[in-house]
């Protein structure tokens, strides 16, 4: 049986290099994103390598929960899967709202990677030993913990509410990585570091993103984070490759894969039984993994 693997927002930045590294490993790689024309000039970067496996593009708005869903259909449709990265990320300057009346960067950082890993978890244990791999960002550290709501109280800044949503989904991941253990399926976070991409150059320059108190020491902060993200797309992807590939991994679960390739210790907050059992359930209830659909009586 040939190695599968899924990498979502996979057509640019740290997610084409990713793809790109899993095709070199031997995997037959799907990339999942929005642009048809980033799409095909992802299959064609990836395929110019001469990999085992041609790649393949799979149109799609993650962002929206029901697209998921039918995706996820999709994919498990096809049979057994090796690998899942869920790299699919967004931060915004100003609240924006996604198709399904859900604040986008808690649906997207957090909601959609974790409704189409639920959904892709027969097919991920059916592809034992398999791996689930969720980029992570070092933004957790200034996150609130509460997840009470989607949205917490006071104003909206960009930076802190993207923070937060990846820390709900490190603490999804982790805990995901403890219901799943004795599966054959090991489970992963990545974080990247940084790298120059699209979403950091679209909104890092704009000190609106940060709490009133942070924005007069922004340009500081600004710089810095810019320094840090001046290296290659490439260098930030190698953790994920790693979480996905690496041999000394094989049997482990639960760690968090740091931007220089070996397991660092996550924050505590994502580790809280109280943020777990919080994300949890504010989780099942937005993104439900079994539409809720009404059955009539039976008739006769």
């Amino acid at each position: 049986m040939r190695a599968t693997a899924i990498v979502t927002a996979g057509t640019a930045g740290i997610g084409l290099e990713t793809a790109v590294g899993l095709a070199a490993a031997g995997f037959a790689v799907t990339v999942i994103g929005r642009d048809p024309a980033r799409g095909a000039h992802a299959v064609h970067r990836i395929n110019a390598t001469n990999p085992a496996h041609s790649s393949r593009f799979l149109a799609a708005d993650l962002a929206s929960l029901d697209t998921v869903r039918t995706v996820a259909g999709h994919i498990a449709a096809e049979g057994p899967l090796t690998v899942l990265v869920n790299n699919i990320g967004a931060m915004f300057t100003r609240r924006q709202n996604t198709t399904d009346g859900i604040e986008a960067s808690f649906a997207i950082n957090h909601l959609s990677p974790y409704l189409l890993t639920e959904l892709l978890i027969p097919v991920l244990t059916a592809g034992a030993p398999s791996r689930i791999v969720n980029v992570s960002s070092g933004a957790v550290g200034l996150a609130r913990r509460t997840f009470d709501t989607v949205e917490p109280r006071g104003g909206y800044y960009g930076f802190h509410w993207y923070g937060r949503a990846k820390l709900a989904n490190l603490a999804y991941t982790l805990d995901l990585a403890r219901r799943l253990d004795g599966t054959g399926v090991s489970v992963f976070a990545a974080d990247p570091g940084g790298a120059a991409t699209d979403m950091t150059n679209g909104t890092m320059r704009d000190p609106r993103i940060v709490s009133p108190g942070l924005r007069l020491l922004w340009p500081l902060v600004r710089r810095r984070f810019e320094r840090s993200t001046s290296g290659p797309a490439a260098a930030a992807a190698r953790s994920s490759i790693l979480a996905a590939t690496d041999v000394s991994l094989a049997g482990r679960t639960g760690l968090l894969i740091g931007p220089q390739g070996h397991p660092v210790t996550p924050s505590r907050g994502a580790t809280d039984p109280r943020t777990v059992q919080a994300v949890r359930r504010l989780s099942e209830g937005l993104a439900p993994t079994v539409a809720n659909v009404d059955l009539d009586e039976p008739s006769g």
